[in-house]
């Protein structure tokens, strides 16, 4: 392997590890991101798509781009943001109380993303225009799964921001050979800015947050993403936590707290009596601050067993039966992935997942969750979905402790035998219109209605103007690019085909970070096994192809995700990963069988990057029609391809031009 070789699978590592990067710090300071899922997404898949659209062309960004990415790591810790949390038909979590306003960060991020990528991803172009398509595309799939792979690597040993911007920084010196006086400041100020948010003495980074601890004398705060997120207490300082046991008619004696966190239930349970508890806590880093700094140290209890997994897939899993079963105020501050609009909590609060919960309880058991409700729609959508899962009407307390812009704190406590409660109060709708329940194909707790909230559409268009604006003065006039409409649906129908193995494989297997990791990291397998095949076999069957795309899909739309959870782990893992890979696999042989033989691949690839932008706004569909009917979508688009392709001319292309990776993953 050749000195060259090596470079353009570094320049795809260090593209792809920019990308994630930026996807966690912008996350960590700028909370409304949590809310608009693929907003830095889409921006990387812009500027990457600019880079390859200019590779040719002069001046050569990779040469600043420390200084750009330096420059807007560090503007995004110094102007961390607000988020509006008034009422309506969409609800957030969260606030801060100072930053720029969402009308102007969020298109400031957009497009400051997609600049800081196409300086990054130009190393990558330039590179990548050296060589025949296929060894290009393969090399730089292989940098692209070294990148996933480092970073995964990294969460998994609890290294954070400076572990970061080292490799970041040996990669930018590896690349530029001899870095420039300037180069080498960017460098150093890169790591610099990383180094901030990482070294204060009361900074945590989780795989999911970035945790701010504080404490008084018996008390610690812990601040997520700037959030109020947890307080640890000590037992009996907060009688809201000894509701749910006022209302039981016998203590229980094995209890189930998902949603963990730094151990106040964990703690009252001890104390009234509990002589087995499971906590289940999805972040590591919160549940070893409750081990570290709790008054009452629950989890150094002998009868308590920590557990670090997602709650949804612990019940899906686990075979243990319960007395009582709690959900602890799961609400995460963050969604799953840089795209679909799941947050981390979504499966444990749909119809399916209590319908989990009361199958786990022992004959009597009782199910109890808390939270904030300010919204009263929000409280009767829960209370109903309980109602008709336990067959009575579940108790309903407000507790004490009120939170302006959040709402009084709120308990309800149900079970299967009406003799096993003690109501002081039961829930009553007193007329009002019950939303319906959440279900895991459209797991959309705080959305009151199917549409799409303005505030997404605003965004979603703001993302199409913006790149269709960035193309157009990057490659230049439109019309080069009519003929490859074909890839324009293929560039959307791929991005939706990701999201729906996303959120299967979070359903499945727990919406934590090693499983969506392993899901882009089967991606990219995906693409590379298509590449492999494609350039020892010229397969020139298109519609072999899109016949067996459209079998693969006709499928999985026949065996819907939640019918896997019957299975146990090996062969849910074997079935899901044919039902969901098979069509990416076949997706990315007919990409690579036509971009292989296109005559223009700037032209090309503008097109596939529109379609792609066009994915990431089509994607917010589910939200009306859930994730499952995506697939309609797909192969509608897919038919549209089709059609559109242009008759096989048998001509040749140019020896050095191929594809690029935001095509391999996102626009297939």
């Amino acid at each position: 392997m050749t000195r060259a070789h090596i470079e353009l699978i570094l320049a795809s590592f260090l593209m792809l590890f920019t990308e994630l990067v930026l996807i966690r710090w912008t996350g960590a300071y700028i909370v409304y991101l949590s809310y608009f899922a693929n907003f830095v997404l889409l921006g990387s898949f812009l500027g990457i798509g600019i880079a390859f659209v200019r590779a040719r062309k002069k001046p050569d960004l990779f040469r600043i781009s420390p200084v750009v990415l330096a420059l807007f790591m560090g503007l995004v810790i110094g102007f961390p943001a607000t988020i509006d949390r008034t009422g309506g038909d969409l609800v957030y979590f969260g606030v801060q109380a100072h930053g720029l306003p969402v009308w102007l960060m969020l298109p400031f991020v957009f497009i400051a993303t997609a600049v800081t990528m196409a300086t990054v991803a130009q190393g990558v172009a330039v590179r990548f225009a050296a060589f025949p398509a296929l060894e290009a595309y393969r090399l730089d799939i292989l940098g692209s799964i070294a990148g996933i792979v480092a970073f995964s690597g990294l969460a998994l040993g609890g290294f954070g921001p400076i572990a970061w911007g080292l490799v970041i920084g040996a990669l930018f010196i590896v690349l530029f050979r001899h870095p420039s006086l300037l180069q080498w400041g960017a460098i150093v100020a890169l790591v610099a800015v990383l180094a901030i948010g990482a070294l204060r003495a009361d900074t945590i980074w989780s795989p999911y947050y970035r945790l701010q601890v504080g404490h008084t004398q018996d008390t610690t705060f812990i601040d997520a993403n700037g959030v109020p997120h947890q307080t640890a207490v000590p037992t009996g300082s907060d009688h809201d936590y000894d509701i749910i046991y006022e209302r039981l008619a016998n203590p229980p004696s094995s209890v189930l707290v998902i949603g963990a966190g730094n151990g106040n239930d964990v703690a009252t349970a001890l104390a009234h009596g509990a002589q087995s508890v499971d906590a289940v806590e999805i972040d590591p880093k919160l549940m070893a601050i409750g081990v570290e700094f709790h008054p009452n140290q629950p989890y150094q209890n002998p009868r308590v067993h920590q557990i670090v997994d997602d709650g949804r897939a612990f019940l899906e899993r686990t075979d243990n039966t319960y007395d009582l079963i709690i959900f602890a105020l799961p609400d995460s501050l963050t969604l799953l992935a840089g795209q679909s609009a799941l947050r981390l909590e979504s499966y444990l609060f749909t119809k399916q997942a209590f319908e989990a919960a009361r199958d786990h309880l022992t004959p009597g058991g009782t199910f109890a969750m808390y939270n904030f409700y300010r919204e009263q729609w929000l409280a009767d959508r829960l209370a109903g979905t309980l109602t008709g899962v336990f067959g009575n009407r579940p108790c309903f307390d407000l507790g004490q402790k009120v939170v302006d812009n959040i709402g009084q704190f709120s308990v309800f406590v149900d079970s299967l035998t009406h003799s096993s409660l003690r109501c002081s109060t039961v829930w009553n709708p007193e007329g009002r219109q019950i939303v319906e329940p959440a279900v895991d194909d459209r797991p959309f707790l705080y959305l009151r209605h199917r549409s799409i909230p303005a505030k997404y559409l605003a965004t979603l268009l703001l993302v199409l103007l913006v790149s269709l604006i960035g193309v157009r003065l990057a490659g230049g006039a439109f019309k080069p690019m009519a003929r490859y409409v074909d890839l324009f649906f293929m560039g959307a129908a791929f991005l939706l085909l990701e999201t729906k193995a996303v959120v299967q494989f979070a359903l499945l297997f727990g919406t934590t970070w090693f499983v969506n990791a392993l899901v882009f990291a089967g991606v990219l397998a995906s693409v590379l096994l298509a590449i492999e095949l494609e350039r020892r076999i010229r397969i020139n069957r298109p519609s072999l192809l899109i016949g067996l795309l459209f079998l693969g899909l006709v499928v999985a739309w026949l065996v819907p995700t939640d019918a896997l959870l019957g299975f146990s782990v090996v062969p849910r893992f074997l079935l899901s990963t044919t039902l969901a890979f098979f069509p990416i696999f076949v997706a990315n042989l007919i990409f690579a069988e036509r971009f292989r033989d296109t005559i223009d691949p700037t032209a090309a690839f503008g097109a596939n990057l529109l379609g792609a932008m066009l994915g990431g706004t089509l994607e917010y569909l589910s939200l009306l029609v859930g994730f499952r009917a995506l697939l309609f979508v797909v192969a509608g688009l897919y038919v549209v391809a089709y059609v559109t392709r242009p008759p096989l001319s048998g001509a040749v292309p140019p020896p050095n031009t191929g594809s690029t990776r935001i095509a391999a993953e996102t626009a297939t």
